[in-house]
């Protein structure tokens, strides 16, 4: 029997493996179009490009089986998500993308902060670039993971061929094409992302029998008289990790103009909130559909492919499954990118003895990319992993330890190189003894009754302030970019 949903996922991949030889051929002459695809990226594939590697299989994954189980309580991690975006587009995206260009064309977010104090080898870029790797090479694994688990339950492939076979076709693309190919890739599986989001809890809606649809209304209604205060504010933090996450702020750095960053703004944001109501909505009409038929999921995060393939014709459900493996793939391409151009740009070209080629840089970038995939893989090779646990402590530690960074060195002229690093490093740890130090009696961690990004926010936020006042000011170099980036907004 013709297996459809295999054919779907199989023109699918040949779709992703056309976008990185056609990259190859148009942006990857040396290695500034290769990490940034030259800064000549549209608004349009700038906004997709940010949020498909954003959203990750969280989106159609992780945010459904939340509303599957707490119905709409988990509304309000969606509404700190979306509230993020839009201050980050505001606050962060027009400097970021004027100061890197002016600051002798930065090319990673490791390179701005070092450049933000006119230096080559300040020792920020250098602790930045070891928390990208490491962090982003277990990120990976996350995704890889989730990749696995879906070739597993949804095709009843081995587990470790599901990984090897998301990473191939991942590594392919991004080795050859590059940002460009990455962003380009990332545009068609937002759209993939955002049909599949909108067709299927619209389906599963017009199945429901009157008893259905009046169990999923009464789903709808929402007591904010009995919602945890601190449990709302928890979830809203979320917000609070887009200004800190390499792979999603770097988006602002290649896009063809500032200017152009309030057309990506309405589309990116439209797409974003379209997008998590219809996870929300899947969750919600799928815990209806299960509890008025006599079908049932052990797992909730895959209510989606449940929906998907007992509601649509095999053909179209490939496709439906494709979304989930456009969310996975498009995060895991960025991140592979983030770390191989710390690996290459921060590292290899800043301590080289010698000033490397363009063409030499270009071709380790392109190793350094496999080698992120192959060590990301091994991490993955263990299905017991916790996919999400793991992208939840990611998150907040980029969220601390860049994200005021971030937004201190785009609007404080006094933030001195030493607050920087105290930024970062207070950060990073404060997530991490919040996060895995057993303080409470019963052996638990603090992170129990609150998510770990908002006091590494804090306690790097005080660090940069308290450090940056009792330290020497920047050189006049890096004023003169600060002051610079200010002029160029105003005249737009």
């Amino acid at each position: 029997m013709f297996d459809y949903a295999t054919f779907s996922i199989l023109l699918y991949f040949a779709l992703l493996i056309f976008i990185g030889v056609y990259a190859m051929k148009k942006s990857t002459s040396d290695n500034g179009e290769y990490l940034l695809g030259g800064r000549n990226v549209s608004a349009k594939v700038t906004a997709l490009s940010a949020g498909a590697s954003d959203m990750s299989g969280w989106m159609l994954m992780g945010l459904p089986g939340a509303a599957y189980v707490s119905g709409l309580g988990s509304i309000w991690l969606a509404v700190g998500l979306v509230l993020g975006a839009y201050v980050n587009y505001h606050i962060v995206a027009p400097k970021l993308r004027v100061f890197t260009e002016l600051a002798d064309d930065a090319l990673t977010i490791p390179e701005f902060f070092s450049k933000r104090f006119a230096l080559e080898k300040g020792s920020v870029r250098l602790i930045a670039s070891i928390v990208i790797i490491v962090f982003f090479t277990v990120y990976t694994a996350s995704g890889l993971v989730a990749g696995g688990k879906l070739f597993e339950s949804a095709f009843n492939i081995d587990y470790t061929i599901g990984i090897v076979a998301t990473v191939s076709i991942v590594v392919i693309y991004t080795v050859l094409g590059g940002f460009l190919a990455v962003s380009l890739s990332d545009f068609i599986q937002g759209v993939i992302m955002l049909i599949a989001l909108i067709a299927v809890p619209m389906v599963t809606f017009s199945n429901f029998d009157a008893k259905a649809a009046s169990n999923f209304t009464q789903s709808m209604s929402f007591d904010f008289g009995n919602v945890e205060l601190l449990a709302a504010i928890s979830l809203m933090t979320w917000g609070l990790g887009y200004f800190g996450q390499p792979h999603i702020i770097v988006r602002f750095m290649a896009i063809d103009s500032h200017e152009n960053l309030a057309k990506a703004r309405k589309i990116g944001l439209s797409w974003m909130t379209i997008s998590i109501i219809g996870a929300l909505v899947t969750g919600l009409v799928g815990a209806s559909f299960i509890a008025n038929s006599e079908q049932s999921v052990s797992d909730p995060e895959t209510i989606f492919i449940f929906l998907s393939q007992f509601l649509f014709h095999p053909f179209v459900a490939g496709w439906l499954l494709a979304a989930i493996l456009a969310a996975i793939m498009s995060t895991i391409s960025s991140q592979l990118l983030v770390s191989s151009s710390s690996l290459v740009e921060d590292i290899y070209k800043s301590y080289a003895k010698r000033q490397p080629s363009s063409n030499e840089l270009l071709m380790i970038s392109r190793v350094c990319v496999l080698v992120v995939a192959v060590v990301a893989s091994f991490i993955a090779l263990d299905s017991n992993s916790s996919v999400l646990n793991l992208v939840s402590n990611a998150w907040a530690g980029f969220g601390a330890a860049f994200g005021p960074l971030v937004i201190f060195s785009l609007w404080w002229k006094k933030l001195t190189h030493s607050g920087a690093v105290a930024g970062v490093v207070v950060g990073s740890l404060t997530v991490l003894l919040w996060a895995y130090v057993p303080l409470l009696e019963n052996g638990e961690t603090l992170s129990v009754y609150f998510y770990e990004l908002l006091p590494g926010f804090v306690a790097s936020s005080l660090a940069i302030v308290l450090v940056s006042l009792n330290t020497q000011q920047p050189d006049q170099q890096a004023i003169k970019w600060f002051d610079a980036t200010n002029a160029k907004l105003q005249e737009a």
